[in-house]
């Protein structure tokens, strides 16, 4: 078979004009839910490690309700419903990045417990020697360690935010694929559109989880 492929249109302007725009907004969305995520994960985490069944129950009901549900549902859901709950649109950029904060603190909470299950109690009975509350020891001795043995899988779990950026394309907002599709369109060339963003976004990928590598070997060597 005979795709007749032709790249001959492809150039920095169509990349600048089209793409640039899209590539930022996913680079954005992927900046925010991890921040978000990681912070709202964390409070997670501590709801269901703090042994209150007021605290932890609904947390476990929250984190097992979002990992169980795809992502495109919960955007297209948040997308229709909100406008419909308070009585105006928000716009398909903004409910995406609340929907991306809200989905992703569900995944980084089982990263971050882990992490915290991951410390030696010996050390969480050494702060409580030294006379400190328990926000303290969390904050001083248990959070910073967690974060340094999670910190590959945290970024691992980024690299696939940033891939799951392209389903935004189902609420309209304006993402990196977007970008590629509308010049396809435009140039009358959907197939290398396509192909030069799957491209696009393995090159990214493949770069960020080589440098993922590599930081899990130093830190690897600190231990």
């Amino acid at each position: 078979m005979n795709l007749n492929l032709d790249w001959s249109f492809f150039s920095w302007d169509l990349f600048s004009n089209f793409v640039l725009k899209g590539l930022y907004f996913s680079l954005t969305l992927t900046v925010i839910a991890t921040l978000g995520g990681i912070f709202f994960g964390t409070l997670l985490a501590l709801m269901r490690l703090s042994g209150k069944k007021w605290l932890d129950i609904p947390a476990t009901i929250y984190v097992n309700g979002m990992r169980s549900i795809p992502l495109v549902m919960v955007i297209l859901w948040f997308f229709l419903l909100m406008p419909m709950l308070i009585g105006k649109p928000i716009g398909a950029e903004t409910s995406a990045i609340i929907t991306f904060v809200a989905f992703e603190a569900a995944y980084f909470s089982e990263i971050m417990r882990a992490g915290i299950q991951s410390i030696p109690r010996g050390q969480v009975f050494a702060g409580q020697a030294l006379g400190m509350s328990y926000g303290q020891n969390m904050r001083l001795v248990v959070l910073p360690q967690a974060f340094r043995n999670m910190l590959p899988v945290l970024l691992t779990q980024t690299i696939i935010l940033f891939q799951d950026t392209s389903l935004v394309y189902a609420i309209g907002a304006y993402d990196m694929l977007k970008g590629f599709e509308i010049a396809g369109k435009n140039f009358g060339r959907p197939i290398e559109s396509y192909l030069a963003a799957a491209v696009t976004y393995f090159v990214i990928c493949y770069a960020l989880s080589w440098l993922v590598k590599r930081l899990h070997k130093k830190i690897a060597i600190i231990r």
